[in-house]
């Protein structure tokens, strides 16, 4: 499986961005799909997931209410749409595909290449 993520971007404390994570041959419906996020000097940390047949999503509590995660079959697209960003949201975003939920980077085995987000104040 082959993750392709994108959309980050340089953005003021407040705004938004939305990340697309895209998957090459498509996601099996047991899959579970994560943002997680790593920021310089500070261990990769969970954001939030999705399980892809059911839809249910689970979000760390730092950006509950901020940001949501969502999907498009037809795309085969996983999407994180972040709004009220803090400069604390700034870190490297990556997308990953595992195959139950869990919240350790080490459960989930495909990786996207990371895309930078940074929020300035």
């Amino acid at each position: 499986v082959q993750l392709q993520a994108s959309g980050g971007g340089l953005v003021q404390a407040g705004g938004s961005l939305r990340l697309s994570c895209a998957a090459a041959g498509g996601f099996l419906s047991s899959s579970v799909v994560a943002w997680f996020r790593q920021a310089p000097g500070k261990e990769r940390e969970f954001v939030a997931a999705i399980r892809w047949g059911r839809g249910s999503t689970y979000y760390a509590d730092s950006v509950k209410g901020r940001f949501t995660i969502s999907k498009d079959s037809a795309k085969s697209t996983v999407y994180l749409q972040m709004n009220s960003l803090k400069p604390e949201d700034t870190a490297v975003y990556y997308c990953a595909r595992g195959a139950s939920l869990a919240y350790a980077p080490a459960q989930y085995n495909f990786w996207g290449q990371g895309t930078q987000v940074t929020v300035s104040s």
